[in-house]
């Protein structure tokens, strides 16, 4: 039953996981690093993709007008790559690349107009634009010993996370940014590749991002302060999460999978920073703990082919500061023999679900969204021996 369920199986890990990201869902995870890749057959193996997500969110409301604004939610790409290596039948390393966080917002003339009233008298200040990256480069190991019919791994290891925020207002451009945050990863799983059966519990750590940067003022405020590059420092914590993932094979050449997984996005309260002259300030989140329960199928249908296809579901971590709400998504995808290796595609298409933010729960402005929806594609590419 190995070579009936091999494809199905890795199909399952590669395309699975590349579509297990979207927009305005489980705030702003992106990427996940590839430890699956631990657990490939063969002395080394590489994979690497990208995903592309076109999130389509806007406002229908703005302090009770209807919306004319477009889309305020930016698109974006997802890079991921890793390598393994195998050093015996009982020990494995990875190393991988991605980026788990990250976020897009361009706001209209409505929007700006909205906040600008809602910072009044105090500043008249408002927001055009904010975004953020984060990058992760890891080292996962994988220790292994036969266990009964399969066998039992455990894994651990650490990354590297870096951070850069760019926040443009009418007052000014602000930039923050970490070049380096420690965190870990530690896991159990046990499989048995005859039944292409295989469950995993994997944790990832908090991490601390302690950015520094500068402030550029613009408008009215070079006036009070100059038009000099002023100092600004912060910090913000990005969550720590817990993942169960599991998988069999249910009848020759078809396999099962699904995964829960907890995501620790109430940490996120603000994030906090301090501008030269001007005195802390905060960006204001105030999120609620974050959700994700997906399940799909997979299919081989050839030796050269195979398919999957896999609903998803994210529970909202908005609480009224913005709309984060919740998200079904519905994902397809195929795995392709070509050339020396294998061709992952997969496309998803996401809903969101209504929402709304106000004044008194932490927002800039009142707003509400009607349900939106979002779209994303992926590739990757997958050679071993």
């Amino acid at each position: 039953m190995v070579s009936r369920f091999a494809m199905g199986a890795l199909m399952t890990l590669v395309v699975g996981g590349a579509l297990q990201t979207h927009a305005q869902a489980g705030g702003f995870s992106w990427g996940e690093a590839d430890t699956d890749i631990l657990f490939e057959k063969g002395d080394v193996a590489a994979r690497g993709g990208v995903v592309y997500v076109n999130p389509n969110r806007r406002y229908n409301t703005v302090n009770g007008v209807v919306g004319t604004d477009g889309d305020f939610s930016g698109s974006f790409t997802i890079p991921s790559f890793a390598i393994m290596g195998r050093i015996s039948d009982a020990l494995a390393c990875a190393f991988t690349y991605t980026q788990p966080f990250g976020g897009r917002s361009e706001y209209g003339a409505q929007a700006q107009r909205a906040d600008m009233i809602a910072e009044a008298p105090a500043s008249y200040n408002y927001y055009r634009s904010k975004k953020f990256d984060t990058n992760e480069f890891g080292a996962t190991c994988d220790v292994s010993f036969a266990t009964g019919p399969g066998r039992l791994h455990f894994l651990g290891g650490g990354f590297t996370q870096d951070f850069s925020y760019v926040a443009d207002s009418y007052y000014g451009t602000l930039r923050l940014d970490d070049d380096q945050a420690l965190g870990y990863r530690l896991g159990v799983a046990y499989d048995i590749p005859e039944y292409a059966f295989r469950t995993e519990l994997m944790y990832r750590s908090e991490v601390e991002q302690k950015v520094s940067g500068t402030f550029q003022p613009a408008g009215p405020l070079v006036g009070l302060v100059g038009a000099g590059i002023l100092d600004a420092q912060g910090a913000g914590s990005l969550p720590q999460s817990v993942k169960l993932s599991l998988q069999s094979g249910i009848a020759p050449d078809w396999l099962a999978y699904g995964s829960v997984e907890w995501t620790d996005w109430s940490v996120l309260k603000t994030l906090d920073y301090n501008i030269q002259l001007l005195g802390p300030q905060h960006d204001e989140y105030n999120w609620q703990d974050g959700w994700t329960i997906q399940a799909g199928i997979a299919h081989k249908f050839t030796d050269m082919l195979a398919g999957t296809v896999n609903i998803r579901w994210d529970k909202g971590v908005g609480t009224g500061s913005d709309i984060m709400t919740d998200t079904w998504t519905l994902g397809t995808g195929a795995l392709i023999t070509m050339g020396p290796g294998q061709l992952t595609l997969g496309a998803a298409v996401s809903y969101l679900t209504s929402g709304s933010q106000s004044l008194a729960k932490g927002a800039n402005f009142n707003a509400t969204a009607n349900g939106d929806w979002a779209y994303a594609l992926a590739a990757n590419y997958q050679i071993k021996f």
